[in-house]
């Protein structure tokens, strides 16, 4: 499966200058990718274009087995007026409730499953919000600062456990957490701003698995090599 750009660029509606332009990427899949940038880059409206939430982009998006892309976000909300355990059995794809019962351990959430969303942490919320994602049926699921307020050691967990759960799906990480997305992830694609050229460049992440340790000269390299190419 793969997810091509070429020569992607964008413009807010009366913005005075594209965002964006000129973009070339290859997503592939399945693997667990990330998408790094400073702030204001354009990642998030990368994203959106990505998952079809956001139009008017300028280029080619070609989708090889890549149709079912989904996109959540820090802080989006589930309802309040049923319990996270309700709303998770009605949301789930018939392949994705078998995973309920795993996802809510390896989550953290089982205590919480008969809670109501807005009582729980921003950290909770973000992590619940995620499980409903992973519930449901993707070829690639673009996760938007989706762990944040969720505790390193938890995060990094979380982190080991999509990759083992789900092997032949595809996941686009965005993060500010150099470190992370150099230790996790094996493409990291680095959106770069003007005025740099090529505005967009693929670094090698570690990818590290479950079980496998991290190798420190590897990811040193690799966050050296993201550093230097934003």
């Amino acid at each position: 499966m793969e997810l091509e750009g070429q020569d992607i660029a964008y413009r807010y509606p009366n913005a005075a200058a594209d965002l964006f332009e000129g973009l070339d990427f290859r997503i592939r899949g399945p693997g667990f990718h990330a998408l790094f940038g400073p702030s204001g880059v354009g990642k998030s409206t990368l994203a959106r274009l990505l998952s079809g939430s956001l139009a008017g982009q300028r280029g080619r998006l070609n989708a090889r087995g890549m149709h079912r892309v989904l996109y959540t976000y820090n802080l989006e909300r589930l309802p309040g007026w049923t319990t996270l355990r309700e709303h998770f059995e009605e949301t789930a794809s018939a392949s994705g409730r078998p995973r309920l019962e795993t996802l809510l351990d390896t989550f953290d959430i089982r205590p919480l499953a008969d809670a109501r969303f807005p009582r729980l942490s921003l950290g909770q919320q973000n992590r619940a919000n995620l499980v409903r994602y992973l519930l449901q049926e993707f070829d690639l699921l673009i996760m938007d600062e989706s762990l944040a307020n969720v505790d390193e050691a938890t995060r990094h967990r979380i982190l080991l456990r999509i990759k083992a759960l789900f092997p032949e799906r595809c996941f686009l990480y965005i993060s500010h957490n150099v470190a992370e997305v150099a230790r996790f992830c094996g493409d990291v694609l680095v959106l770069r701003g003007h005025p740099k050229r090529p505005p967009l460049v693929v670094v090698p992440g570690g990818d590290q698995r479950e079980g496998a340790e991290p190798d420190p000269a590897r990811l040193e390299r690799a966050m050296l090599a993201i550093v230097h190419a934003a």
